[in-house]
């Protein structure tokens, strides 16, 4: 599933009857950045759409998905796992309106220079993923680490956090967050 950032934004702002200039203060972006989502001039990093949902009072995922077409099952063909694209960082999520679930199981795969952006990101529950190729900086709290394949990282989410990948392979993880951030 590839889910229609910029007219989605678009759809909420204008219902709620924001200029972009209004939706920029609300949530601490450039009025710029804001454009550029929504023409699709842009991909929003994670940290960014955050701030964009928050700005509406909305979860995350509301900018994101819905149920719609959603399987029955509890299995997943490769076709069925929804697929995010923020720039140079892709989620491939197992379900996807993750809003009645406690569990968010994902593969990250980030583009060499790629990231979840400048902004650090902080939220109720925790994370984990492992490293199945390539190299993950990530940035917890004022600790950075670079993992490698095999290597892991646990934490709880409420402590400021990034992820980059440093390297010059696509870096893959396989990673899970209580309650969903997306």
């Amino acid at each position: 599933m590839d889910v229609d950032i910029p007219d989605r934004v678009r759809a909420a702002r204008t219902a709620r009857g924001l200029t972009q200039r209004d939706l920029a203060r609300r949530c601490g972006l450039s009025h710029t950045a804001v454009a550029k989502i929504e023409r699709g001039a842009m991909s929003p990093t994670v940290a960014s759409l955050q701030k964009i949902a928050a700005a509406f009072g909305l979860p995350i995922v509301a900018l994101l998905g819905s149920d719609v077409g959603e399987p029955e099952g509890p299995f997943y063909t490769r076709d069925e796992l929804t697929t995010l694209t923020f720039g140079g960082h892709t989620i491939r999520q197992v379900g996807r309106n993750l809003s009645r679930h406690a569990l968010q199981v994902m593969e990250d795969a980030y583009e060499p220079g790629a990231g979840t952006g400048e902004a650090m990101l902080s939220h109720a529950g925790e994370e984990a993923g492992m490293v199945i190729r390539g190299e993950l900086e990530v940035t917890l709290g004022d600790a950075v680490k670079i993992l490698r394949a095999g290597e892991a990282y646990f934490f709880e989410s409420r402590i400021p956090h990034r992820f980059r990948n440093p390297g010059t392979e696509t870096c893959v993880v396989v990673a899970a967050a209580t309650p969903p951030s997306l």
